[in-house]
């Protein structure tokens, strides 16, 4: 659900705030002025335990193709994921968002092969919920590297929460549920009442692969036994 299109002053401080009542803002296109707010009806999430990981995405993983860094390039990851033909993100997004970076309330996966930033992701962080923003590839596999990667930090720093605001196939393929808004609400005051650390990984330390793929799993994480069959998602 989205309320009525408005043109309002938004700081780093008034997000936050609409992030920890479940609510988020997005832009009509990349060229519009204007924000409003959104609360689904129906919420995507990741839970923590719940990562579905391919036989061939392990492997990926594991050979350290991609280099995966926290926190290096925050904005080109923000604009990189609005270069597609149709985004939520506009100038105000990326300037909003880039405050709480400042903050340390922003942050971003960086995924390179060699020197070449190939895929990444960003999200915000409060208390002990991480909310998935935008995830973008320019190389197979680099976004779903960066989001294992994702959940090896989340899991370290003790998060209970990770939200992808909305479901899609891509998603669900990797692990994602969807839940009522009124569920979500409750997960998200649990969350809320802890304190968790997105740097209990140093950002400035690399994390392999296999480290990665080992933090990232837990008692409920899947590795499929064969890779599911090729199919037209929606990515994410």
């Amino acid at each position: 659900m989205k309320s009525a299109q408005r043109r309002f002053e938004l700081t780093a401080d008034i997000l936050l705030r609409a992030y920890s009542i479940g609510v988020f803002p997005m832009a009509e296109s990349r060229d519009s002025k204007d924000l409003f707010w959104v609360e689904p009806q129906e919420r995507g999430i990741f839970p923590l335990d719940g990562l579905i990981v391919s036989r061939s995405l392990a492997k990926t993983v594991r050979s350290d193709r991609f280099r995966v860094v926290a926190d290096r390039a925050f904005e080109t990851v923000v604009r990189a994921c609005a270069e597609r033909e149709k985004t939520w993100i506009n100038d105000e997004i990326v300037r909003l968002y880039g405050e709480l970076f400042a903050s340390g309330h922003a942050h971003s996966l960086e995924a390179y092969e060699g020197d070449t930033l190939v895929g990444g992701l960003y999200g915000v962080s409060l208390r002990g919920a991480f909310f998935g923003e935008s995830m973008f590839h320019r190389a197979r596999d680099a976004s779903k590297v960066a989001l294992v990667h994702l959940f090896a930090r989340l899991r370290t720093g003790g998060f209970r929460l990770l939200d992808a605001q909305f479901s899609t196939e891509h998603l669900v393929s990797l692990g994602a549920i969807e839940i009522p808004r009124d569920s979500f609400r409750l997960r998200l005051a649990e969350a809320l009442d802890i304190q968790a650390n997105f740097r209990a990984w140093p950002v400035e330390v690399a994390m392999s692969g296999a480290r990665a793929l080992e933090c990232a799993r837990g008692d409920g994480t899947e590795v499929a036994t064969l890779d599911p069959p090729r199919r037209s998602v929606v990515q994410a």
